[in-house]
Parts: structure tokens; sequence; C-alpha cells
């Protein structure tokens, strides 16, 4: 039996009431500490001055990472080793709430230019030509202005290493970002209804989080009858089609608590009993799922991903979506596809107990007409995998 919403979002208050009841919540001291040492050190192995870390409209991890602002407008960050950190934000009305979270950091408004205010510190603190790092991105002009500073080096390689493998204080974030993700299945599963349309579906998914400080960061689903497919994966945006008897719904859902989040993936046939087809790609879908996680744990190599996953081409079938990613703070590698569907580069890596993967079988037909998806986050132990979602696996009836 599925849960439901109101069973599910008991659980989760009760276990989540710490993060759930903070006016804001915050990592310890020692944890920030750490984090900035982080970039203290990567400041001495790459001979810098300074690192920049320069995010704007909601894009980017690092400076809520670093700092614990979430970017909204324009953010920089200036880290000078052995100097308090900077932290310019856009817009002024920002500010005193950037204050408040960022309390490790001086914050200012940016006026004009933040980048211009970060560079103009560094000038007066560092005279002349300088190394300096980089973690996010900027426009031409921006880096124009940057480069006239001196030598930019590029540390984005280099933050997201930082983030492969998970502190403990991070993973009760985690947690709850995962918990939120299924409150937004298990809504779908119980309220989707024939006539709704796939933007209605969307509030579905959102509904049962919002009021827990959790935020979308994706909710991608497609609808199609089984009986004349025409959607393998599902839609990044959604479209007016109105949910139908007969039809698959497939979902991608990640909720987000602050700049955590998690990922379910499910299939969901509506109002009736999955097809011959649908069956066969559900089947090929939970024994890929099976055989990949089989040899997930603590120094398996992506390559032993990938062969596990020989099933998909046994079975006539391919992929759309990736197979396997890293996640947690970003979209990581190991990045991989399958034999039929490869990805664009093997990366040289073993994974690392604490590092987190979705995997996520994403089987469809060779025309990519017909499509299922499942799967879910999980993080790597020494010896195996622990599962982040709780949202039952399974082809089921709804609606």
């Amino acid at each position: 039996m599925l849960p439901t919403v109101a069973s599910l979002t008991a659980e989760v208050e009760a276990e989540f009431a710490a993060l759930i009841d903070a006016e804001y919540p915050r990592f310890s001291p020692g944890e920030m500490a750490r984090r900035r040492q982080r970039f203290d050190d990567l400041c001495a192995a790459e001979g810098l001055d300074a690192i920049i870390v320069a995010h704007a409209q909601k894009v980017g991890t690092t400076t809520f990472w670093l700092t614990g602002w979430p970017t909204t407008a324009d953010a920089v960050t200036l880290l000078v080793p052995g100097r308090p950190m900077k932290l310019w934000v856009q817009h002024v009305n920002h500010q005193p709430l950037a204050a408040k979270l960022a309390d490790t950091c001086d914050v200012e408004w940016g006026g004009k230019s933040g980048l211009g205010h970060a560079l103009a510190a560094l000038a007066a603190d560092k005279p002349g030509q300088k190394r300096i790092g980089l973690v996010g991105t900027l426009s031409a002009s921006q880096h124009a202005s940057l480069s006239a500073a001196g030598v930019v080096v590029d540390l984005n390689a280099a933050y997201s290493k930082m983030r492969y493998v998970k502190s403990a204080e991070e993973m009760p974030w985690f947690r709850f970002a995962a918990a939120m993700s299924d409150l937004g299945a298990a809504s779908l599963a119980e309220r989707a209804k024939p006539g709704m349309t796939e933007k209605e579906l969307g509030a579905l998914v959102e509904a049962p989080y919002v009021k827990l400080g959790g935020t979308n960061a994706l909710h991608y689903i497609g609808t199609t009858p089984m009986a004349d497919p025409s959607v393998g994966v599902p839609r990044q945006f959604p479209s007016s089609r109105r949910l139908k008897v007969g039809d698959a719904l497939v979902c991608e859902i990640s909720a987000q608590f602050w700049d955590h989040s998690g990922q379910v993936l499910r299939t969901f046939a509506v109002g009736a009993e999955p097809n011959a087809l649908y069956r066969e790609l559900h089947a090929c879908a939970d024994a890929v799922f099976d055989a990949v996680t089989a040899k997930v744990r603590a120094g398996a190599t992506p390559a032993e991903l990938v062969a596990a996953s020989h099933g998909i081409e046994d079975a006539g079938f391919t992929i759309i979506d990736d197979l396997v990613h890293g996640y947690g703070g970003g979209y990581f590698p190991p990045v991989l596809g399958c034999a039929s569907r490869p990805s664009a580069t093997m990366p040289d890596m073993k994974l690392e107990a604490g590092m987190m993967l979705v995997v996520q079988p994403n089987i469809t037909t060779r025309d990519r007409r017909a499509g299922v998806q499942t799967g879910h986050l999980l993080l790597v132990t020494e010896t195996g995998f622990e599962p982040m979602q709780r949202f039952p696996r399974g082809f089921h009836v709804i609606g």
C-alpha cells in the first residue's frame, strides 16, 4: 500500500522537527569553519592571493555552502586567506537578511557592481597583479574586469570535488529534502485524477512540502496513452494535456530544502492496469535498477555500474536520461549512460562512502515513444548503499 500524504507528513514532521521549527536552520560554527578551511587550503595549493565566488539568479550552490546565504540576485564573495570573508549582494533590500544568515562574513549591498567592490577591496589589500581563483560564472564584461586584476584560475571543478562526499551535518538536510520529495510523489499518487492538466499535477507535487519550508527544485512530468504512446521521458516543462484513463504518468521529483534536494522517479498507470509493453518496460527498469545498485559500494568503478546495465540492450530497449549521476549540492560525476546510449566520457574514479548517487533507469523503446522511469537518490556506504527515498518502488495504478 502506498503511503498517504497525511501519514507521511506526520512522519516527516516528527523526524525533522528541529529543522522545521528553527527560525532559520544553521550549520554549526565548526562546520562553517571547516568549509572555509577547505578554501584556504585551495589557495595555498594553487598559489592564490584570493578566491572570488560569483553566482546570480539563484544559480549555483557555493555561496550558500561557504557563507550561509542562498544566492538570490547577484552575490559576490571575496575570500582572502587570513582575512574575514566579504559578501556583496543585490538588491539592497536583500542585504539585511543576507547579513543575518551569512554571519561569518562582512555583508554589504553591491551597488552598481558587487564584483567591482570585491576587486576594489582586493586591490586595497593586495596591490598589483594577483592570482585569483574563480568559482561560479561571470559575464564577458565581468570576466574582463577580473582578468585585468591578475591571472584567473578556474576552481569550479575543485569546488565540485569538495562536495562529492557529504559531511555528517549535511545529511539531515538531505534526508529532509528527500522526504519532502517523497511527499510530492505521494501527493501525485493520491490526488491525481483524469481531467487534470500536467500543470495541475505539478501543483499537487508542491503543495504538501511548501508548508514545511521546502521549495521546488524540479518536478518533471509526462503523460501519454499506453496504447499509443508519444512521451518517453518526463517533460521539463508541463503541457496543458489532460490526464486520461489508460495513460502512463512518468515523473521526476526533487523538493529542495535551502540548497539540499532529494530525487525520486516513478511511473504510474492511470485508472487501468499497465498493458504488455509497459509491463515489459517497467520489469526491465526494475531489473536494471537492482543489477546496478548491487554494484554500488565504496571502491566501485563507473565501468562496473555501466556493465551491470546490459539488461537494457538484452531486452531490446534503450534509455534517454542518464542511467546514474552523482548528486547532492550539484550534478556530479559519475554521469553514466549505457551501451546503447553511452555517456560523453567514462570518468576515471572510484565511489567513496558518503557520496550520493541517483540511479534512474529510464527504459524506453528504441523509437523513444514509450518509456518508464524508476529509481531514486541513495547514499554510498563502505559495503553497499542506503536508500535516501522512502516512497515505494513499483508500477502503481492511481486515479
